[in-house]
């Protein structure tokens, strides 16, 4: 098995698996026509070491508990220990030391040492081999949302003219398209779908994955109203998205812009064109746009390899790269003197800034109409 031209935690992986190979006396396997590992075979070597390193846990704590079995019997018989006590030891353990009283007591305390020493290494190891499964998953999310981008561009046109981000300030709060938030009793109004309120800190949105997945809140008050009938509402076409904001100083600000919202299978990757993606201070953006999966502190998919925004910021949001926006962060009765607190809050980095905890907002979504046929 040749592991020089895999890259990262699947070097380690193949490196591993090629040793256990080795070491079970199996042959090494023809040259793959492939230069780099699929992604079925580097997920099955990490499953593999995981079930590998859990053995060595359960085998390490199994001789463990011989050895205190028999350091207690010792204990008790003292010198008085027999020859046949010894057939009480673990398979690995010699017979000989069984009835040399204080000697065998203490070499069998000192093995108790090795074996937690021993099995400290193996949890470490554990660790490490989760914590590499857990990036190469997210790194596979990225390759998927990445190929599902470069497919949906094409049918839907974008990048054609669709960017139209409209920006007028000192707007009545939220007046831009469906009057104000106390007269909207519906959730549909003129095509458009409320999909987020923030207003008054009544409802907490720092929620796990399966709260964003499935709404939470008071459609009367403040609420999320769910990825999955966000995906259902813009189906295969797509559509708009609105964005209303409003700071402390009765300044609001309306942004409209065309998306495309994947299912959970893309961890319900926001699609941007790169025009729209530049607008919205996103700074890395390819020809074909941008990308974002949503995340969640029990749910890391943002674009960070070095940490989790949802759990360094609140909430759950298309994090990107954790400093563009985030609206559905923690709410702020007031702005917080500490910049480390104020960056938790809600903000919209192209209009007021990274650190200026906004006092409401409203997301809306209209769904692409699909053109009768002539």
């Amino acid at each position: 098995m040749r592991c020089a031209s895999t890259a990262g935690a699947a070097l380690v992986l193949c490196a591993a698996t090629a040793g256990l190979l080795r070491a079970q006396g199996h042959p090494a396997p023809a040259e793959p026509p492939s230069r780099f590992a699929s992604w079925d075979e580097v997920n099955v070597l990490a499953h593999g070491l995981l079930q590998l390193g859990q053995g060595l846990r359960e085998h390490v704590e199994r001789t463990r508990g011989q050895l205190s079995a028999l350091e207690r019997r010792l204990g008790t018989c003292g010198a008085a220990c027999e020859e046949p006590r010894a057939s009480a030891a673990p398979p690995h353990v010699s017979a000989s030391l069984v009835p040399h009283g204080e000697v065998a007591l203490e070499t069998l305390r000192s093995m108790q040492t090795q074996l937690q020493a021993q099995n400290s290494r193996i949890e470490q190891l554990f660790q490490k081999v989760t914590q590499q499964q857990r990036h190469l998953e997210k790194q596979h999310l990225r390759i998927q949302n990445l190929q599902s981008q470069v497919g949906l561009l094409a049918p839907m046109h974008l990048g054609r003219g669709l960017t139209q981000l409209a920006r007028k300030k000192r707007l009545p709060k939220m007046a831009q398209l469906v009057g104000p938030v106390h007269n909207i009793s519906h959730l549909h109004n003129g095509g458009w779908t409320i999909i987020q309120r923030r207003q008054d800190g009544s409802v907490d949105f720092n929620q796990p994955w399966e709260a964003y997945k499935a709404g939470f809140g008071d459609p009367q008050g403040e609420f999320w109203l769910g990825l999955e009938k966000v995906h259902l509402i813009l189906g295969g076409r797509g559509g708009r998205l609105a964005v209303q904001l409003q700071d402390w100083e009765g300044n609001a600000e309306s942004l409209q812009f065309p998306v495309h919202l994947g299912g959970e299978d893309t961890a319900y990757s926001l699609q941007l064109t790169a025009p729209v993606a530049s607008k919205l201070g996103a700074t890395t953006v390819m020809p074909s746009g941008l990308s974002l999966p949503f995340s969640t502190w029990d749910q890391d998919h943002d674009l960070r390899g070095d940490k989790n925004c949802a759990k360094s910021l609140s909430g759950g949001w298309w994090f990107g790269t954790c400093g563009h926006s985030n609206l559905n962060g923690q709410y702020f009765h007031s702005i917080p003197r500490q910049r480390q607190q104020r960056k938790k809050g809600i903000f919209w980095k192209t209009w007021r800034g990274r650190y200026y905890p906004l006092q409401a907002t409203t997301m809306l979504i209209q769904p692409t109409v699909a053109k009768a046929a002539s």
